[in-house]
């Protein structure tokens, strides 16, 4: 094997955990999720906050920063627009919200991908 198929599948590795809690959450979101409705005083949504944690700090960072928005998350809070902070080197993602390791060009050649999210439904006042 070459240094790069092996740099590869050690990115694949390592990324393992960070996606097993992606599958989890994208299973969460289109099943349990729309059954409580439009609950969350938060935008994104509490399940969706975790997710894009998860993807951009990993599983330990990720899951206490989602952990902390649904701490924050009750009735006596105000709500508002809450989005996980920006890296400075972020993670790619693709369209089913897997995180994948770096590529061999450089990052401002790369396409932006956005991730495939469910659709949020808003609160009418």
């Amino acid at each position: 094997m070459n240094r790069s198929r092996l740099a590869r599948i050690a990115w694949v590795v390592a990324l393992l955990p960070r996606n097993a809690c992606v599958v989890v959450l994208r299973a969460y979101r289109a099943v349990i999720s729309p059954l409580y409705g439009n609950v969350c005083r938060y935008h994104p949504s509490c399940s969706r906050y975790a997710l894009e944690a998860i993807q951009q700090y990993g599983v330990v960072r990720g899951t206490a920063m989602g952990a902390w928005r649904i701490a924050r998350c009750n009735p006596w809070a105000a709500g508002g627009i809450d989005d996980v902070r920006e890296r400075r080197r972020p993670y790619t993602v693709n369209r089913f919200g897997f995180v994948t390791g770096p590529t061999s060009t450089p990052q401002h050649q790369q396409p932006a991908i956005a991730p495939l999210l469910l659709p949020q439904r808003t609160r009418k006042a």
